[in-house]
């Protein structure tokens, strides 16, 4: 008996292995070909695991820059915020606000093109612009430092227009009293 059970679960397993769903033709019913977009595979079902998505510690470095960004984008010799970099230091300053005691460091940053001086003066610029911006949402001042890196720190070392922008920016670094 039981070596019958067994040749009957290795019957069945070996004809479960012997076609391949996805590539089984379904047949219709008319004699009329099935169109191109019809698809005759087997779909799979998406599963959901019941895992929790990971979140990030409230008041960590890492929730600030997941949830409020950490750095904004400036055009061509510009220093003037974007609506999308608005955005993002309204997030930040909501998210400043509500952490009271964390200080940051403003970095502006420039692309290669122009000289060390003018750049400097430039990331100055692009830094101190995010600051007031800041300021201007509620953060006090005094929790805010600023710096210019110029061209000196890439994000992108290449010497191409798509390095080019994302070199032009200014990152918001959290120096001080953020939760590890």
């Amino acid at each position: 008996m039981k070596t019958k059970l067994l040749c009957l679960v290795a019957a069945f397993a070996v004809s479960a292995c012997a076609s391949d769903p996805q590539t089984t033709q379904v047949s219709t019913p008319t004699a009329q070909p099935v169109p191109p977009t019809t698809s005759s595979r087997v779909t799979s079902v998406e599963t959901h695991t019941t895992e929790p998505a990971y979140v990030a510690r409230p008041g960590s470095i890492e929730e600030f820059s997941t949830n409020a960004g950490d750095r904004v984008y400036f055009a061509y010799d510009s220093y003037t915020l974007s609506a999308e970099a608005r955005a993002t230091l309204s997030k930040q300053a909501a998210w400043l606000n509500s952490y009271p005691r964390t200080r940051i460091l403003v970095a502006g940053n420039c692309d290669e093109r122009g000289t060390r001086e003018y750049n400097l003066a430039l990331g100055a610029r692009r830094s101190n612009s995010v600051k007031q911006y800041l300021v201007n949402l509620g953060v006090d001042p005094s929790r805010v430092t600023t710096i210019s890196y110029g061209k000196e720190r890439p994000i992108d070392p290449r010497s191409v227009g798509a390095a080019w922008s994302i070199n032009r920016n200014a990152h918001t670094a959290i120096v001080s009293g953020a939760s590890s």
